[in-house]
């Protein structure tokens, strides 16, 4: 827990109970459903969750935001983003059931009641979203068709509504693909440790 505390140190003792119970229920889920590099789920809560929490260093969400995890996976960044603004409403999707699975099992033992997560891909998500989140899903060229429509025009958060995502390495070529402008946040700038040194939160507002 030393690690996220490092960067957050105004938890409440809930949200310290829950994030010092991830290591362990991603550990339990891990061995029946392997979604977790084996290296990875050693490095947990540096790798995986604040990774994740990346995001509120630089966008701070709201009470009653509404934001889309696209691509989830075993619940990143949308579980620990839950925990961090728990009155947020995250719907998180993948098109792997067993993923969501595990999504489910980690919410249920943690009592987290602000997020919902289904089987489903993108483009069959109904209704509309502050933001859509994901982390290193596809290429930008692929992935902004599927969402495109996902995102409500607004501002309610004193940042424009639209879109963010937690990538890696050079983007310059894969960015240049879509139209959309990209603002780049590097990660390094808030988390010290070598593993955040190419790593980067990518976000544009909703045309």
């Amino acid at each position: 827990m030393d690690i996220i505390l490092k960067y957050f140190p105004d938890l409440t003792e809930h949200q310290k109970e829950q994030f010092s119970r991830l290591p362990e229920l991603y550990k339990h889920w891990n061995d029946q459903i392997n979604v977790i590099s084996r290296k990875d789920l050693d490095q947990l809560l540096e790798r995986h969750v604040l990774h994740s929490l990346a995001i509120a260093k630089f966008y701070p969400f709201k009470a009653g935001t509404k934001i889309l995890d696209v691509g989830c996976g075993g619940g990143f960044p949308s579980i620990p983003l839950a925990i961090m603004f728990p009155d947020v409403e995250f719907y998180a999707v993948d098109a792997i059931a067993k993923k969501i699975k595990v999504v489910n099992g980690v919410k249920e033992a943690l009592g987290l009641t602000n997020i919902i997560a289904e089987q489903k891909r993108a483009e069959k998500v109904q209704g509309k979203f502050d933001f859509v989140v994901s982390r290193a899903v596809t290429r930008m060229n692929k992935f902004m068709p599927w969402v495109r429509n996902k995102v409500q025009k607004g501002a309610y958060n004193g940042f424009r509504n639209g879109y963010i995502f937690l990538k890696g390495g050079d983007l310059h070529e894969e960015l240049s693909e879509v139209r959309n402008k990209f603002k780049t946040h590097d990660i390094s700038s808030v988390f010290e440790e070598e593993f955040f040194e190419t790593k980067k939160v990518l976000y544009t507002e909703v045309l």
